[in-house]
Protein backbone atom coordinates (compact mmCIF):
# COMPACT_ATOMS: atom_id res chain seq x y z
CA UNK A 1 0.00 0.00 0.00
CA UNK A 2 0.95 3.79 -0.11
CA UNK A 3 3.01 3.65 3.10
CA UNK A 4 0.91 1.66 5.50
CA UNK A 5 0.38 3.29 8.70
CA UNK A 6 1.40 7.10 9.35
CA UNK A 7 3.61 7.70 12.68
CA UNK A 8 1.39 10.89 14.15
CA UNK A 9 3.69 14.00 14.72
CA UNK A 10 4.25 15.44 17.96
CA UNK A 11 2.28 18.70 19.64
CA UNK A 12 5.42 20.83 18.87
CA UNK A 13 3.85 23.16 16.57
CA UNK A 14 3.71 20.67 13.81
CA UNK A 15 0.38 19.36 12.49
CA UNK A 16 -1.25 16.63 13.27
CA UNK A 17 -2.81 13.81 10.97
CA UNK A 18 -6.43 13.59 11.61
CA UNK A 19 -7.40 10.84 9.59
CA UNK A 20 -6.75 6.82 10.74
CA UNK A 21 -5.67 5.20 7.69
CA UNK A 22 -4.26 1.42 6.55
CA UNK A 23 -4.21 -0.89 9.63
CA UNK A 24 -4.83 1.90 11.74
CA UNK A 25 -8.93 0.99 11.30
CA UNK A 26 -9.90 -1.26 13.81
CA UNK A 27 -13.51 -1.66 13.26
CA UNK A 28 -14.61 -4.71 11.77
CA UNK A 29 -16.56 -3.44 9.44
CA UNK A 30 -16.75 -0.20 7.14
CA UNK A 31 -18.52 1.33 4.04
CA UNK A 32 -15.84 1.65 1.57
CA UNK A 33 -15.97 4.18 -1.45
CA UNK A 34 -13.48 3.36 -4.60
CA UNK A 35 -10.81 6.15 -5.56
CA UNK A 36 -12.94 7.15 -8.46
CA UNK A 37 -16.08 7.51 -6.27
CA UNK A 38 -17.68 4.21 -6.86
CA UNK A 39 -19.85 2.73 -3.54
CA UNK A 40 -18.30 -0.85 -2.90
CA UNK A 41 -20.88 -0.89 -0.08
CA UNK A 42 -20.56 -2.34 3.44
CA UNK A 43 -17.36 -5.00 3.89
CA UNK A 44 -14.90 -6.05 6.61
CA UNK A 45 -12.29 -4.17 7.33
CA UNK A 46 -9.82 -7.13 5.77
CA UNK A 47 -11.66 -6.97 2.96
CA UNK A 48 -11.27 -3.28 2.08
CA UNK A 49 -7.83 -3.64 3.46
CA UNK A 50 -7.09 -6.29 0.92
CA UNK A 51 -9.07 -4.65 -1.78
CA UNK A 52 -7.07 -1.12 -1.39
CA UNK A 53 -3.54 -2.90 -1.13
CA UNK A 54 -4.29 -4.80 -4.44
CA UNK A 55 -4.39 -1.28 -5.96
CA UNK A 56 -1.20 0.08 -4.54
CA UNK A 57 -3.19 3.18 -2.25
CA UNK A 58 -4.37 3.42 0.41
CA UNK A 59 -7.56 3.10 2.62
CA UNK A 60 -8.52 6.27 4.96
CA UNK A 61 -11.40 6.50 7.15
CA UNK A 62 -12.99 10.25 6.66
CA UNK A 63 -16.15 9.76 8.17
CA UNK A 64 -14.95 7.56 11.24
CA UNK A 65 -18.32 8.93 13.30
CA UNK A 66 -21.01 7.30 10.49
CA UNK A 67 -22.26 3.94 11.43
CA UNK A 68 -20.58 1.76 10.10
CA UNK A 69 -17.52 4.58 9.53
CA UNK A 70 -16.76 5.62 5.79
CA UNK A 71 -13.26 4.88 4.31
CA UNK A 72 -11.97 6.39 0.75
CA UNK A 73 -9.19 4.25 -0.97
CA UNK A 74 -6.84 6.75 -2.21
CA UNK A 75 -3.60 7.87 -2.95
CA UNK A 76 -3.17 9.36 0.30
CA UNK A 77 0.13 11.20 0.27
CA UNK A 78 -1.27 13.08 -3.19
CA UNK A 79 -4.14 13.89 -0.97
CA UNK A 80 -2.28 15.16 1.80
CA UNK A 81 0.01 17.64 -0.82
CA UNK A 82 -3.21 18.66 -2.09
CA UNK A 83 -4.95 19.32 0.78
CA UNK A 84 -1.57 21.65 2.04
CA UNK A 85 -1.60 23.21 -1.04
CA UNK A 86 -5.06 24.68 -0.89
CA UNK A 87 -4.57 25.28 2.76
CA UNK A 88 -1.28 27.54 1.55
CA UNK A 89 -3.54 29.10 -1.46
CA UNK A 90 -6.32 30.08 1.34
CA UNK A 91 -3.73 31.39 3.83
CA UNK A 92 -2.55 33.46 0.42
CA UNK A 93 -5.65 34.93 -0.04
CA UNK A 94 -6.49 36.43 3.28
CA UNK A 95 -5.54 40.05 3.46
CA UNK A 96 -4.03 41.43 6.17
CA UNK A 97 -5.09 44.44 6.63
CA UNK A 98 -2.48 47.43 7.76
CA UNK A 99 -2.65 50.99 8.62
CA UNK A 100 -0.50 53.38 7.01
CA UNK A 101 0.39 56.90 8.46
CA UNK A 102 0.29 59.94 6.53
CA UNK A 103 1.85 62.99 8.38
CA UNK A 104 0.54 66.18 8.12
CA UNK A 105 1.21 69.89 9.73
CA UNK A 106 -0.91 72.43 10.28
CA UNK A 107 1.18 74.75 7.36
CA UNK A 108 1.14 72.20 5.00
CA UNK A 109 1.44 74.12 1.93
CA UNK A 110 -0.48 72.40 -1.04
CA UNK A 111 1.96 70.69 -2.93
CA UNK A 112 3.02 68.42 0.17
CA UNK A 113 -0.59 68.28 0.61
CA UNK A 114 -1.15 66.73 -2.89
CA UNK A 115 2.22 64.59 -2.07
CA UNK A 116 0.69 63.29 0.91
CA UNK A 117 -2.50 62.34 -0.65
CA UNK A 118 -0.86 60.65 -3.55
CA UNK A 119 1.46 57.91 -0.28
CA UNK A 120 -2.53 57.60 1.43
CA UNK A 121 -4.10 56.63 -2.19
CA UNK A 122 -1.18 54.56 -2.73
CA UNK A 123 -1.93 52.48 0.57
CA UNK A 124 -5.88 52.66 -0.09
CA UNK A 125 -5.15 50.79 -3.34
CA UNK A 126 -2.81 47.99 -1.71
CA UNK A 127 -5.68 47.39 0.54
CA UNK A 128 -4.17 49.11 3.88
CA UNK A 129 -6.19 51.91 5.68
CA UNK A 130 -4.77 55.31 5.95
CA UNK A 131 -4.62 56.81 8.99
CA UNK A 132 -4.00 60.32 8.64
CA UNK A 133 -2.29 63.08 11.60
CA UNK A 134 -1.58 66.63 11.96
CA UNK A 135 0.60 67.36 14.79
CA UNK A 136 0.78 70.70 16.82
CA UNK A 137 3.06 72.40 18.82
CA UNK A 138 3.07 75.10 20.91
CA UNK A 139 0.63 77.67 19.97
CA UNK A 140 -0.10 75.89 16.98
CA UNK A 141 -3.29 74.31 19.05
CA UNK A 142 -5.78 77.32 18.65
CA UNK A 143 -6.23 75.99 15.31
CA UNK A 144 -6.96 72.31 15.84
CA UNK A 145 -10.88 72.67 15.23
CA UNK A 146 -9.50 74.10 11.68
CA UNK A 147 -6.93 71.56 10.86
CA UNK A 148 -10.75 69.02 10.81
CA UNK A 149 -11.62 71.04 7.80
CA UNK A 150 -8.42 70.26 6.21
CA UNK A 151 -8.51 66.35 7.12
CA UNK A 152 -12.45 66.22 5.51
CA UNK A 153 -11.04 67.63 2.22
CA UNK A 154 -8.32 65.51 2.05
CA UNK A 155 -10.92 62.59 2.53
CA UNK A 156 -12.98 64.28 -0.02
CA UNK A 157 -10.21 64.06 -2.44
CA UNK A 158 -9.80 60.14 -1.81
CA UNK A 159 -13.97 59.49 -2.19
CA UNK A 160 -13.71 57.88 -5.14
CA UNK A 161 -11.67 55.13 -3.16
CA UNK A 162 -12.18 55.36 0.67
CA UNK A 163 -14.38 55.94 2.72
CA UNK A 164 -13.79 57.50 6.44
CA UNK A 165 -14.09 54.66 8.88
CA UNK A 166 -12.89 57.51 11.75
CA UNK A 167 -13.89 60.94 12.02
CA UNK A 168 -11.34 63.49 12.30
CA UNK A 169 -10.75 63.02 15.92
CA UNK A 170 -8.56 65.37 18.52
CA UNK A 171 -6.29 63.44 20.68
CA UNK A 172 -4.34 65.16 22.54
CA UNK A 173 -1.73 67.37 20.72
CA UNK A 174 -2.81 65.27 17.34
CA UNK A 175 -5.76 65.35 15.20
CA UNK A 176 -6.50 62.37 13.59
CA UNK A 177 -8.69 60.36 10.75
CA UNK A 178 -8.69 57.01 9.31
CA UNK A 179 -9.80 56.26 5.96
CA UNK A 180 -10.63 52.80 4.76
CA UNK A 181 -10.78 51.15 1.08
CA UNK A 182 -13.04 50.59 -1.04
CA UNK A 183 -13.31 47.16 -2.35
CA UNK A 184 -13.67 48.33 -5.59
CA UNK A 185 -10.42 50.37 -5.18
CA UNK A 186 -8.00 47.37 -4.18
CA UNK A 187 -5.43 46.71 -6.17
CA UNK A 188 -7.01 48.91 -9.08
CA UNK A 189 -3.68 49.97 -10.34
CA UNK A 190 -2.15 53.70 -10.36
CA UNK A 191 -4.60 56.69 -11.62
CA UNK A 192 -4.09 60.08 -11.61
CA UNK A 193 -2.94 61.81 -8.96
CA UNK A 194 -5.81 63.72 -6.82
CA UNK A 195 -6.56 67.04 -8.65
CA UNK A 196 -5.23 69.51 -6.61
CA UNK A 197 -7.62 72.16 -5.10
CA UNK A 198 -7.44 75.68 -5.37
CA UNK A 199 -8.11 76.05 -1.37
CA UNK A 200 -5.41 76.01 0.96
CA UNK A 201 -5.90 73.16 3.10
CA UNK A 202 -4.07 74.72 5.97
CA UNK A 203 -4.41 77.64 7.85
CA UNK A 204 -2.87 81.09 7.06
CA UNK A 205 0.70 81.73 8.50
CA UNK A 206 -0.30 80.19 11.73
CA UNK A 207 1.78 81.10 14.69
CA UNK A 208 5.42 79.73 14.82
CA UNK A 209 5.91 77.10 17.65
CA UNK A 210 7.11 78.00 21.09
CA UNK A 211 10.62 77.10 21.90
Amino acid sequence: MGGGSIQRRGPRGKQQRKERINDEIRVPEVRVVDEDGTQLGILSTQEALRITEDKGLDLVEVAPMAKPPVCRIMDYGKFQYQKSKKANLARKKQQIIHVKEVKLRPNTEEHDFAFKLQHAERFLKDGNKAKITVRFRGREMMYADRSKEMLVDFANRLSEISVIELMPKREGRTVVMILAPKAAAVGSGKKKPPVASNKKPAQENPPAADS
